[in-house]
């Protein structure tokens, strides 16, 4: 079998080699690597449909010569990709949400789309901890006071300055509980804290059973000492933190944000740090920064911003490099795959064998 893996500059080829590593011996592997071409402009259906991806449809086809399993991460895959290698029974992609590969070109063409659900979930968890040690301790502001030429060192009395909070006994709200949520949830019991949960697509046994308490909206905003969100971008609930939300925070609670910028209306958080009902705001997904400007959130000393490093660790790749390579020697053995995103629309060329 021909095995084609292509990397990008986020998630390098090489990435999957050690993953991939058992299959060499008795199949033909191939590693390339895109490269960014900002000058490239999407012009047919199927290339209008992608997002986030890096390359071009034209790199990918150049290196596939005939593939029967193409393995991305951020390359773009749209019908002409999939058509470019007749032979092609299986596309992974190694993210959670493949928004770089044309879904309904592959379902039509009978070819099984095999995503790494969670793959970063344990990265993002632990970075979720991290920006609320940082917002209760107020680390932000004093690294930003000692590179600014503060003085330290001389007393024993300078933590006077910069009294903050314990984790422990005070309420986090989770705003979604799907892998990273529980985690976080995990996490935050150790330290001793409370957990309280909202997601409507979770059964409240579920939430039970994790040892945390499943509230409504409302509840968690105003008895939560720190709010995370870690909920999927639909249409539906873009803005989820909007003005009303943040007037309903508890006085002085903490914001953080690692799941996507659009649940979080901007404004509200510069309006909700200007009066003092936030005390503090840690986002590792935020608008983009303006040309020639600054970020209107980094006026105020109590805000991290991260650059969307939430799952960028080397086990996040190689966690995700094994899932696929595991659903590849599904495929060779004749057993079910596991995370396939289009079961439900795959022609029945591919499906029964999904079943």
């Amino acid at each position: 079998m021909r095995i084609l893996i292509v990397g990008d500059s986020y998630c390098p080829s090489g990435a999957f080699r050690e993953a991939f590593g058992g299959l060499s011996a008795n199949h033909d592997l191939r590693f390339t690597d895109v490269v960014d071409d900002p000058g490239w402009i999407p012009s047919s259906p199927s290339d209008r449909k992608l997002k986030e991806y890096m390359g071009t449809p034209g790199q990918v086809i150049q290196a596939s010569d005939g593939c029967d399993v193409l393995v991305v991460q951020g390359a773009p895959v749209t019908d002409a990709v999939l058509t470019a290698s007749p032979s092609l029974r299986l596309v992974g992609c190694a993210r959670g949400g493949p928004v770089n590969v044309d879904l309904a070109a592959a379902s039509a063409l009978g070819i099984p789309v095999v995503t790494t659900p969670g793959k970063n979930a344990d990265a993002v968890a632990e970075l979720t901890i991290a920006f609320m040690v940082m917002l209760a301790r107020r680390l932000s502001e004093i690294v930003r006071y000692v590179d600014g030429g503060g003085a330290f060192g001389h007393d024993n009395y300078e933590g006077a300055h910069w009294f903050g909070h314990d984790l422990a006994g005070h309420t986090l709200g989770l705003i979604g509980f799907g892998q990273v949520g529980r985690r976080v949830a995990t996490r935050a019991r150790a330290f001793g804290m409370e957990v309280v949960v909202f997601d409507p697509f979770v059964d409240a046994a579920a939430v039970d059973e994790a040892g945390c308490r499943s509230v409504d909206l409302a509840t968690l905003l105003r008895s939560a000492d720190f709010v995370s969100l870690h909920a999927r971008a639909t249409p539906d609930n873009r803005g989820l933190i909007g003005a009303a939300e943040v007037a309903a925070m508890k006085p002085g609670a903490y914001l953080v944000n690692t799941a996507r910028d659009i649940l979080v209306d901007e404004a509200a958080l510069v309006a909700g740090l200007r009066s003092g009902r936030l005390a503090g705001v840690a986002l590792d997904v935020v608008s983009p920064s303006p040309p020639g400007g600054r970020h209107p959130l980094l006026e105020f000393p109590n805000v991290i911003v991260a650059t969307h490093v939430g799952g960028a660790t080397y086990e996040t790749l190689h966690h995700g490099a094994e899932m696929l390579a595991a659903e590849v020697e599904r495929l060779l053995a004749g057993e079910p795959l596991m995370n396939v995103a289009n079961r439900a629309d795959l022609q029945p060329r591919t499906a029964g064998a999904l079943a």
